[in-house]
């Protein structure tokens, strides 16, 4: 065992003997335990105000921040007097000495965590690790003060390992990962500034927001790596061999990666798909959500998000429904009895384009006799919207409508589908006797049309 843990072990065991070491545990327990039952109350007072909807805004935040500090705070309040006492009776007070900026640092460190979690409003990963983070930062905080960390930190630079002139140590591996993830939170800071001001410029079209956005983000991560690897002593000469076999590594495993990622710079490049678009690839319908490095977010009409990869949108024929003209045209079609009047039928179908106020005048609607039949004559009415944004089942919902009372107030008669049947040879037998008729009593022969 190394000779700077032995003494801070045998220091260690020296305090402990003292009867005065347990006067102090005994005044820091009694803190702890009251300072506990007094969070606990108010806690629960605190959490029904910021529940409530006349809590928003700055008083939501400030009452949440409260909950973070009140047990150090209230603590630090029952200690500091408890010193005060303890310090009035001449009994050592260096436990508490030390407790009293333990708590501080506590306290500074789950204010400074809970601020920084609220400027990455976006950041999921450091909601949900806020507790590890504040617990983190303050065990470096207590070792501090209490004069073990140059101890262990030379604990850890001896656990190394060194292949030729390049040396690895636990302590330069954490320091690397610390300030990588430094740096990434940074990078991600200045990008989400970054997009934060370009979606709040004026006149700028959605794809330039989007690849602004990409753009930055890619190059600060990039950045915050590279500076963050310089940091730590890595010779960036060094990865000329690594970065030929990551190419490698591209080229064959994650191709397909690549070629989504790329893809996704295409299209915020040459515009043809853009947050707010209506696109149909293959039989998905639905609305441009967001545009993602790998993939776009697509919603249909059900509300149901389809995630698209990058590469279909390049490889593979995509509709565009308002690339650059709004205007879509809808086909109702309908079939009419031969009996009927097609002109009659035709005038009214025109007349039924008005049910729906969605459908424009310029163009005008406008109805075609599309063949005849087998079961009528086929007609087709033919109206434009300029809004595929609300979809087209509501349009043919309302104009259908409209058509069927028009018919049944002029008579004319929307047939049913019909077949004709041509018995070639006399009737069965069956038949004759008034026995029910089925397919078996038709001779192999018939025909039909």
């Amino acid at each position: 065992m190394p000779e700077s843990i032995q003494s801070v072990i045998n220091s260690t065991l020296a305090i402990i003997q003292q009867s005065n070491f347990w006067w102090q545990i005994l005044a820091l327990m009694l803190a702890i335990v009251i300072s506990a039952f007094i969070n606990r109350r108010i806690q629960s007072l605190l959490k029904a105000h910021s529940d409530s909807s006349h809590f928003t805004g700055i008083r939501h935040i400030a009452i949440r921040s409260l909950q973070r500090l009140l047990w150090p705070v209230v603590a630090l309040l029952l200690i500091v007097p408890a010193r005060a006492i303890m310090r009035g009776y001449m009994l050592p007070v260096n436990l508490l000495d030390i407790a009293i900026p333990i708590l501080t640092a506590l306290a500074a460190v789950r204010m400074a965590v809970y601020t920084l979690r609220k400027v990455f409003t976006a950041n999921v990963l450091l909601r949900s690790s806020e507790n590890v983070l504040t617990l983190f930062i303050w065990m470096l905080v207590i070792l501090h003060l209490l004069g073990w960390l140059p101890t262990i930190l030379t604990v850890m630079d001896n656990m190394a390992v060194s292949f030729g002139e390049f040396r690895i140590s636990v302590l330069s591996a954490i320091n690397l990962l610390l300030i990588i993830a430094v740096a990434f939170v940074v990078a991600l800071w200045l990008a989400e500034l970054i997009n934060k001001q370009v979606q709040r410029m004026p006149g700028v079209t959605p794809s330039f927001k989007v690849g602004v956005s990409k753009f930055s983000r890619f190059l600060l991560i990039t950045l915050a790596f590279l500076l963050a690897l310089n940091a730590v002593g890595i010779n960036l000469s060094s990865l000329a061999i690594f970065g030929g076999a990551l190419g490698v590594g591209l080229g064959f495993g994650l191709q397909q990666i690549a070629s989504n990622f790329i893809s996704g710079f295409i299209l915020v490049l040459d515009r043809s798909i853009k947050p707010g678009d209506i696109i149909t690839v293959g039989d998905k319908f639905g609305w441009v959500q967001e545009l993602k490095a790998r993939y776009i977010v697509v919603r249909n009409r059900e509300g149901v998000d389809t995630l698209i990869p990058n590469e279909n949108l390049i490889t593979s024929q995509v509709i565009n429904w308002s690339y650059a003209d709004p205007n879509v045209r809808i086909r109702v079609s309908v079939q009419i009895s031969y009996d009927d009047d097609p002109a009659h039928a035709m005038e009214i179908m025109l007349n039924c384009a008005e049910a729906s106020s969605r459908v424009l005048q310029d163009p005008a609607p406008a109805v075609r006799l599309i063949e005849f039949a087998d079961s009528g004559i086929a007609l087709e009415l033919r109206v434009w919207v300029n809004d595929p944004i609300n979809g087209f089942a509501q349009v043919r919902s309302d104009i259908n409508l409209a058509i069927w009372k028009a018919f049944k107030e002029a008579d004319i008669t929307i047939p049913y589908p019909q077949r004709d049947l041509h018995i070639k040879s006399g009737l069965p037998e069956s038949w004759a006797d008034g026995k029910s008729l089925t397919m078996q009593d038709f001779p192999s022969q018939a025909d039909s049309d």
